[in-house]
Parts: C-alpha cells; structure tokens; sequence
C-alpha cells in the first residue's frame, strides 16, 4: 500500500508540473517597455542614424534598463517595437520578447521564462525521482527473474523494458537538472550561461548573482513552504532584477522601479551626453 501511496503522489506531482509548465503562458513586456505610435512613427520616418539613436535613447532613459548588447547599444526589438528589458529576448518560436527568457523547450512546446521556470524546474525534478522510484521498485523483479526465483514468461520483458526507460530518463534528466541546479545557484539562464549579460562596463557573466540563498529567492520565492509546490512564487515582475553590489558600485544602477522613481525619472542623467553617443542596434 505505501508503494502505491508514494507512486501515485509522485504521479501526481509529475503531471501537475508538466500541466503548468505546458499551458503557463510566457509574460511579455509591460507596455511603457513599447514604443508610443508617435514615437514609432517618428522613428520609422527619421532616416538619419544619429537621430534614431537619440530617439532610442530619449526613451531608455525613462525606463530601469542597464543591460546592453555585444557593441554597448540599447537593446532594441525591431520586431516587437519595445525597448528590451533586461534579460528579455525575442522568441522566433513563440514570435514575442519573453521576460527572463531561458530557452524554447520542445518537450513542453512552450517558452520558458519568467513565468515558468519554477514549474520546469520541479517539472524535472519530479520527473527525475518518479524514474528513480519506478527503477527502484521494478529492480527487485529483474533480479528475480535473473536469478530463476520467478519463472519466465511474457512479464519478463515487461520488466526489463521498464527498467531500461526508467534508468534511460533518469540518466538523462539528472544531467538536464544538474545544469539547470547550476545555472539557479549562479542566478544565470541558459541564453546567459552561452552569452554573458551585457552592462554598461562590458560583459559581467556573475551581473545578476546575489549569493546562493538570494539567487534561489529570486526562483522560488521567501517562502520555503511554497518551494516544492508548483505555485507562483518568484520574486519580482520579470521587469527589474537587482544586480550584485561590485556591478552597483561601478554604476549608478538602481534594483527596483521605486528607487528609480524615486531618483527623479525625468531628470537628465549625468552621463546622457554618453549615453546618446552609444550604438542603437535592433535585436531580433
């Protein structure tokens, strides 16, 4: 009975995951991140460079962006008109900016970011100990049958091919989640783990790692009741990330959309003057 207690909770949990994975749709940018039609309109006729990158770069300065691309541009999608936030990419997939994109995953058929990682995370730890406990009950029978205790027959190979598919994906999903497990403890998604986030001082592959509690905070929430249950819980909107200190110390960058209001957001900065000579380039 306890068996079937243990096998049928772990079903559970593994389906429940897979579910809010697969139909929890990914978040786009807020609407003050997209270009107003008369600034688009007043972008798509400009045809000077330098007055698009003014352009571009009059309206990210009114919005907590730091991150930047490879050349130091704003972070721009031509095909979703938006000033990009930080950590957002475009999906070719999904066909729109993802927050906090990590990766297009084809077994879920879904996009997954902000709004999903905790569930894929459980989605494969689920899945890993579901195998794990399904080789491990299925194990004792092949031993029985290897050593003649039960007589052959067609159940046989039921058997070994239920091992073989269990050990086979329990194998497979603990190289998937150690990875995954890596990349939370260093608070860096997949995109970032292959391309390190760009700030205003060059590339800074540790710019969002906080220390190892705080950077599991920010994926599974304060409360540690809530982490192995597929319920929301992730820190912030998937709009503004708070930045380690040595990146804060370096530049005047702020953690939350208060302290940028609170700074004076239509305030001229004092390095506009540069910022309006970097290089605008569109992202797709």
């Amino acid at each position: 009975v306890a068996y079937l207690v243990i096998f049928h909770i772990l079903f559970v949990l593994f389906v429940w995951t897979y579910w809010k994975s697969v139909f929890t749709l990914p978040v786009q940018p807020g609407k003050k991140f997209h270009m107003s039609y008369a600034d688009q309109e007043r972008y798509e006729n400009e045809e000077r460079p330098e007055v698009q990158r003014q352009i571009l770069a009059e309206i990210a300065r009114k919005l907590p962006v730091y991150t930047r691309t490879g050349s130091g541009g704003i972070r721009f999608c031509d095909r979703c008109q938006l000033i990009k936030p930080d950590r957002c990419h475009h999906c070719s997939v999904c066909a729109m900016c993802v927050l906090k994109m990590d990766h297009h995953c084809p077994w879920v058929n879904n996009c997954i970011g902000f709004s999903n990682y905790k569930f894929f995370l459980l989605f494969l730890a689920y899945s890993l100990l579901y195998c794990l406990y399904i080789a491990a009950t299925v194990f004792k029978y092949f031993i029985k049958y290897w050593t003649g205790e039960l007589t052959n027959g067609r159940s046989k190979f039921h058997i070994l091919f239920l091992l073989f598919v269990a050990i086979m994906f329990f194998v497979s999903l603990m190289f998937l989640f150690g990875y995954h497990c890596w990349l939370v403890s260093r608070n860096r998604s997949t995109l970032e783990a292959f391309s390190a986030p760009v700030f205003q001082n060059g590339p800074d592959k540790n710019g969002f790692n906080l220390g190892f509690v705080k950077n599991l905070q920010q994926v599974f929430g304060e409360e540690k009741k809530l982490w192995l249950l597929p319920i929301a819980s992730s820190q912030g909107d998937g709009h503004f990330f708070p930045m380690r200190a040595l990146s804060e110390a370096r530049n005047p960058l702020l953690t939350n959309e208060e302290q940028w209001e609170e700074d004076g957001i239509d305030e001229e900065p004092q390095g506009s003057g540069e910022a309006s000579s970097l290089a605008i380039e569109r992202e797709t």
